[in-house]
């Protein structure tokens, strides 16, 4: 008798990647388990690496129509190409309705193991750069350099002015890097003599507001003024002007009287 069906939805279904560099940090993967029946999963996580990942929960229960999500780390590791294909997980599930409020590790005691559901994963590493490679990598730098020396040897014996002439590229590199960062200061000076012409200008326009808006309230008030002296100018002449017609009048009448 085989072992029966796997009940539990499980995503991803067969492979659970990493993606790497796993020299220097870990590294997080997810597995989402979904029961989709009536009945109270109980499931557990099993690797082939136990030391290698941190797995939380490694155990629980998925209720009816419920969903769970496990979170798989991998420690920081320089993967020997040997081991590397050697790490597998494993979901183990089983159906128990009776004591679905228990604890997990309480439901597996004395569980028959041909009532156990598994799943198998494969651990797939992606960006992954092993021992090997990093050695195989040394090892042509290594040749490389060995086979320049050697060409170079030869060329100096050739000729050795033409090797000498040439410029060194580290040298130049970093002589154009002082002259971007000059170019970088100077930019930055002309930047800060510019807001402060900018800065010195606003000052000056407002103080030439200031004085335009006090030359016309002066300007103003002498208006004022003088319109005011003008027309009490003319208020006088007229009463001067009245004051005579009505004494001119007076006389007539005296003058008239008299002969």
């Amino acid at each position: 008798m085989g072992k029966p069906e796997q009940i539990l939805i499980i995503e991803p279904p067969s492979e659970l990647r990493f993606r790497g560099p796993f020299t220097k940090i870990a590294t997080t993967s997810y597995i989402k388990l979904t029961n989709p029946s009536n009945h109270y999963i109980y499931f557990k996580v099993k690797t082939t690496a136990p030391r290698r990942y941190c797995v939380r929960p490694n155990s629980g229960c998925v209720r009816p129509g419920g969903v769970t999500q496990i979170t798989v780390t991998l420690q920081p590791i320089d993967f020997d190409p040997a081991e590397k294909n050697k790490h597998k997980f494993m979901v183990q599930a089983i159906i128990n309705d009776k004591t679905w409020d228990s604890l997990p590790c309480d439901v597996w005691e004395g569980i028959n193991p041909e009532e156990i559901m598994e799943s198998k994963l494969k651990c797939v590493f992606e960006n992954l750069v092993t021992k090997t490679t990093t050695a195989e990598s040394a090892l042509t730098t290594t040749t490389t350099k060995s086979e320049a020396n050697t060409t170079d040897g030869k060329n100096k014996v050739i000729g050795d002015s033409s090797v000498q002439s040439s410029p060194k590229v580290p040298g130049e590199t970093e002589e154009k890097l002082i002259k971007a960062a000059q170019e970088v200061n100077q930019l930055r000076e002309e930047e800060s003599a510019l807001r402060q012409e900018n800065l010195q200008l606003k000052e000056d326009l407002l103080q030439l507001r200031n004085v335009l808006m006090v030359n016309e309230a002066s300007l103003a008030k002498a208006t004022a003024t003088k319109f005011t002296s003008h027309t009490s100018s003319e208020s006088s002449t007229n009463a001067i002007s009245i004051l005579i017609a009505v004494v001119m009048v007076i006389i007539g009448y005296v003058l008239g009287k008299m002969i």
